[in-house]
């Protein structure tokens, strides 16, 4: 089975995909990483939703930003794919979605993401390259990392 894409910009959610997403974001990076944080930081008006759903439910998501909004080149955010899910390697599929809806919604082909540091690796197979030092984003470590 495959996940069906959606990307939508903020007013084009429906209330229950806004739900699910906010639901999806908070079990993740909130409850299993324990961390006490405003996962509302008012950038949801301005993104691109990128949506993976598998028999109806939202297992993988993710925020895309033209540049100037969360950094100075086009971004990627909130990469997140639902834990009961993560065994079939979808955060591989979203991180490919999300850079071509980047390439064909912004036509942009620099990408800046903050990315948690443990998750290094990941996004090297992906063509990111570490670009600052580590540090802490509500205490859990972060590097900058660019895809040219």
């Amino acid at each position: 089975m495959e996940l069906k894409w959606k990307i939508k910009p903020f007013e084009a959610l429906t209330v229950h995909e806004l739900y699910d997403l906010l639901r999806l974001r908070s079990e993740i990076f909130v409850v299993e990483q324990n961390c006490v944080y405003l996962d509302l930081d008012g950038k949801d008006k301005k993104a691109l939703h990128l949506i993976g759903e598998f028999e109806g439910k939202i297992v993988a998501y993710s925020r895309l930003f033209d540049a100037g909004i969360s950094f100075d080149n086009a971004s990627i955010g909130r990469v997140v794919v639902d834990q009961n899910y993560r065994d079939r390697k979808w955060g591989h599929e979203l991180m490919r979605e999300a850079i071509a809806q980047i390439q064909s919604n912004f036509g942009k082909d620099k990408i800046t993401i903050g990315a948690q540091l443990y998750l290094k690796k990941f996004y090297e197979s992906h063509g990111f390259v570490q670009t600052s030092e580590m540090y802490l984003e509500d205490d859990i470590p972060h590097i900058e990392m660019i895809l040219e």
